[in-house]
């Protein structure tokens, strides 16, 4: 193994682990199996009875949900730093979801009974896990609220809205960048890509989006967020 793939394959830059000196990063590090996955690669199939933990060390991965119909949700990305895993882990019960790589990414593979281990003797593993497990719960629970009481256009500036970031100095813009593609947005909110175009399309002309090279920007997210509160106190 060359001196940079050993530098890549370390837990040290996993902040669930931001509490543990250089001797137990190194001894989770051998208690890891390493895997390196191309970008379309699916490292965790819908219903796999796996329990490992998996931490992304390089790349980015996405969470897929499939609806009863068959059809594929995008539910989060899961970025450099980040894990997932942790709930067949903890109940060892089959996969809620599946992971495809979007990037050339690098993970490591944790046993559960190493991951309970950690989280039995670390507080500091142990409350962040908590605080990711609230934060998820919350974040489930709104979709949730979302799906069942907006119509599909406010779930399109939600959407929107979550995946933007603010633009320093103008305190209502934020943008995309770069723009997702509007299959994905539809996968996201599922519904179907003509609807989403649709929308983004009246959100033009009313002056609340605008291209640019390389981005979407939304003009007024105050006008949004204020437009998707008033459709749920309506109902």
């Amino acid at each position: 193994m060359s001196l940079m793939s050993k530098k890549i394959e370390t837990l040290a830059n996993i902040p669930l682990f931001r509490s543990l000196d250089d001797s137990r990063i190194r001894q989770l590090d051998t208690q890891c199996a390493w895997r390196r996955a191309s970008r379309n690669e699916w490292l965790i199939d819908f219903q796999d009875d796996s329990n490992d933990v998996l931490f992304v060390v390089s790349g980015m991965v996405r969470v897929k949900l499939q609806s009863v119909s068959g059809r594929e949700v995008l539910l989060r990305e899961i970025n450099a730093g980040e894990f997932f895993g942790e709930l067949a882990a903890i109940d060892n019960q089959p996969r809620s979801s599946g992971i495809v790589a979007m990037t050339a990414v690098t993970v490591a593979r944790m046993p559960a009974s190493i991951f309970r281990n950690a989280v039995h003797t670390y507080s500091d593993v142990s409350d962040q896990l908590l605080a990711l497990l609230v934060g998820q719960i919350r974040m489930l629970a709104n979709r949730v609220n979302e799906f069942t009481t907006l119509d599909a256009k406010y779930r399109i500036y939600a959407e929107l809205l979550r995946l933007s970031k603010p633009i320093p100095g103008r305190s209502r813009h934020a943008s995309l960048s770069p723009p997702p593609a509007q299959s994905e947005i539809a996968a996201r909110v599922s519904i179907r890509r003509e609807a989403v175009a649709r929308e983004i399309k009246a959100l033009e002309r009313a002056g609340l989006i605008e291209r640019r090279r390389g981005a979407l920007v939304l003009t007024d997210t105050a006008r949004l967020q204020t437009m998707i509160q008033k459709a749920l106190d309506a109902e």
